[in-house]
């Protein structure tokens, strides 16, 4: 039964919402509710849930295209990529949970974006992460980098679906909270895609996967909090996951989707099996009645609140055609998982909960899935920024020792190499996965048709904290340039938009910008937002990280057989800048390893320019020209043909000159100018490359030649690409030994 608690000012507060809230929920029902209903509407207005903050700002994005058949709204994005074939795929995120518990946190994370994207009925078909750590001194953010990158890789793993690529970024700002973003794409029919409405009066509705436990419960809510003294005592909100369980979960699903029988299925993630329940209710404008006695669970004793809040993982609700109810059980009954009728929906718009014949819970469900109260917060430009944007390079001194300085660089946790990470993830399973973590995006291939299709994930967080508008935009500008040196064309994005409390002005005029600077970019590219997620209060004591508004984007490759990757091939090819050195020093790595600063505006973005040179490279790598191709970007130019010269198989050394066109030779070395792509092709087909470029309005600049075991550049670099791949590959590696 109900429980029987009296709803004191204390107990609404500890459920995450305000006084006029409260107030809101006695309007909408005439009457006080009880503690299970309370616990509803605390997990639905969550932040995590309704998006009360960020809902009026997010309306700006733009969603459509002729390649998008399912935008923001549903469990995943999906778009079409021919051959009568589709991809879903979403960002999300699980940063708090990770941060309490970083095994566990980052496995259910991982688990609950594939559940995202199999519900559509697509099979996940590769994994990818976005992480952001603090500093690697402190023993504790190596704990949670262990522990992390040990979950994500003990869960995909576990499924038997590839993490093919990924980034990774450390700054003190992450100290107090990480982030944990997981992707998830997945390959489907376009004609058989699924949807999570329960439609049809009568038909029944079925839960289906593992057994309710208490973990989780109240999970939502904590997601839409600031840390305190008292967050690390909150591991019982942290759900645990068991990946075989979900695999089977996953063979069941796309076996019953082969049948007629389902008509609306969802996963219970955040919020569980109320979310869940009043999602699919609310698009189809029905109602539902449920039967609590039925829902299958794992500990005796269990609350209607503590069943309806739980966020127990590995867990579906559909909802199938009346009549069909033995053959779908006959069928979870094969794969050895529980599967019960636990309701029916109804024509009243009403949310009805029984147990043991009595209605313990009855909520209208339109006002709780769409009707959550929606904040036009305040906004104002921080303070800070003033300080931070008024860099004078001309104080800063030269360094002695070019050398060093690129050693320096490569050594940085945030350029150097990641395969420790890597190692630890299964990505050649399924054996689709063409291209291996490392280069500029991952490419898998579609088996039977000669298509592949490439996906990256990409934020400079420093460049969001300088200029969160301009800094995202380069976000979108970098993901799609590494998508055009793999050969993609990009096609869709999706998001993970992370950033502090919204309640306070300058948190909230950050979240406005780097929406704007999104929504523009995504227009200029055409490359809409199909899906994402929102994290707020990424704050502990007052402190907010770095505005890291993560995007992934996804590409589609003609011919497979055509992608390119980062690293030299040949001696003897010639070395090509396609793109504009300038004077960009502003919030790059450089500045911060050598010069202890955080300052200066970004790098400058012009997206006319930015699109010349990516089709200037793609149209090239089309014709069958370019033998490599690599993107700048942090560490600028000498980091980028650093990583040209060890990424590859074989490492092979370069003879590089440059026109320094009055730059300061620290800004032409390492400065991170946006718009540069690195290209390797024979010298016969330099003429072609200058007639594409020429045609797009790309600039572009022979700058050496591959060859040897040294990377010279100028009288300025010289380096045995020996010493320069011991540095890069050590980066990570000595900081968590």
């Amino acid at each position: 039964m109900a429980e029987k608690i009296e709803i004191t000012d204390e107990v609404i507060a500890s459920h995450g919402l305000s006084k006029e809230e409260y107030e809101n929920v006695l309007n909408i029902l005439g009457r006080k509710p009880n503690m299970l209903e309370l616990g509803i509407f605390s997990v639905m207005w969550s932040e995590h849930c309704s998006y009360k903050s960020s809902r009026a700002h997010l309306k700006g994005f733009p969603t459509e295209g002729p390649q998008v058949i399912q935008g923001p709204g549903e469990n995943a994005g999906v778009v079409d990529i021919g051959d009568g074939l589709a991809v879903a795929f979403k960002m999300e995120s699980h940063n708090h949970p990770s941060f309490i518990e970083p095994y566990q946190g980052a496995a259910t994370g991982v688990g609950g974006i594939m559940r995202d994207v199999f519900t559509m009925g697509a099979r996940p078909v590769a994994n990818m992460n976005s992480l952001r750590l603090g500093n690697l001194d402190l023993p504790k953010h190596k704990y949670l980098l262990k522990g992390v990158v040990a979950g994500i890789a003990g869960y995909g793993n576990c499924m038997g679906v590839p993490t093919v690529g990924g980034e990774i970024y450390f700054d003190d700002c992450y100290n107090g909270n990480i982030l944990v973003n997981a992707f998830t794409l997945g390959l489907v029919k376009s004609d058989k895609i699924f949807l999570g409405y329960a439609s049809g009066i009568g038909n029944p509705v079925i839960y289906v996967g593992s057994k309710t436990g208490r973990d989780g419960i109240h999970g939502a809510t904590m997601a839409s909090e600031e840390f305190d003294e008292g967050s690390e005592e909150k591991r019982p909100t942290v759900q645990v996951g068991d990946p075989f369980t979900e695999k089977l979960l996953l063979e069941a699903c796309l076996e019953l989707m082969k049948t007629d029988y389902i008509v609306g299925i969802q996963d219970m993630g955040a919020a569980g099996l109320t979310s869940s329940s009043f999602e699919m209710a609310s698009r189809a404008g029905t109602g539902i009645e449920m039967n609590l006695d039925n829902i299958p669970r794992r500990e005796v004793g269990m609350t209607p609140y503590e069943i309806m809040l739980s966020e127990s993982q590995e867990r579906m609700l559909m909802v199938v055609r009346q009549g069909c109810e033995d053959k779908v059980k006959a069928i979870f009954d094969k794969w050895d998982l529980d599967c019960a009728v636990v309701g029916r929906v109804t024509d009243d718009g009403i949310m009805r909960l029984m147990e043991k014949g009595v209605a313990v819970a009855e909520l209208p469900i339109e006002p709780l899935a769409e009707g959550a109260p929606v904040y036009h917060r305040p906004m104002e430009r921080p303070a800070y920024l003033d300080e931070v944007n008024c860099l004078d390079i001309s104080t800063l001194s030269l360094p002695d020792d070019m050398n060093a300085v690129l050693l320096d660089l490569l050594d940085s946790p945030n350029i150097g190499s990641r395969q420790w990470i890597y190692n630890q993830y299964d990505h050649m399973v399924r054996t689709d996965t063409v291209t291996l973590p490392g280069s500029d995006a991952a490419v898998i291939r579609i088996k039977g048709i000669s298509k592949g299709i490439a996906m990256t994930v990409n934020c400079n967080s420093r460049y969001c904290y300088l200029d969160p508008y301009k800094g995202s935009q380069i976000a979108i500008a970098e993901n799609a340039r590494n998508l055009v040196c793999s050969g993609a064309k990009p096609l869709a994005v999706t998001d993970c938009l992370n950033f502090g409390n919204p309640e306070k002005p300058e948190i909230m005029w950050q979240f406005a910008e780097a929406v704007k600077g999104l929504s523009d970019a995504c227009i200029s590219f055409e490359t809409p937002v199909v899906s994402g997620n929102v994290s707020l209060y990424n704050e502990t004591k007052g402190e907010a990280i770095y505005p890291t508004p993560g995007v992934a984007m996804v590409g589609l490759i003609d011919d497979v057989e055509r992608h390119c990757t980062q690293y030299f091939k040949s001696a003897g090819d010639q070395i090509v800048v396609l793109g504009k050195n300038l004077e960009d020093l502003g919030g790059s790595e450089y500045l911060k390893i050598e010069h202890g600063l955080v300052e200066g505006p970004p790098p400058a973005l012009d997206l006319e320019l930015e699109k010349a040179v990516q089709e200037s490279c793609l149209e090239a790598i089309r014709a069958g020209i370019v033998k490599s191709a690599h993107d700048c970007a942090e560490g600028g130019l000498a980091v980028a043909l650093a990583e040209c010269c060890i990424s590859g198989e074989n490492m092979m050394g370069a003879s590089i000159e440059l026109d320094s066109s009055g730059i300061r030779r620290d800004a032409l070395l390492f400065g991170e100018s946006q718009s540069r792509i690195i290209l390797t092709l024979e010298k016969e087909h330099i003429d072609k490359l200058e007639e594409i470029a020429s045609e797009k309005g790309a600039p572009l600049e022979v700058i050496g030649e591959v060859g040897g075991e040294h990377l010279l550049i100028d009288d300025s670099i010289s380096l045995d690409i020996k010493e320069i791949h011991s540095a890069w590959q050590s980066a990570i590696d000595q900081r968590i030994a």
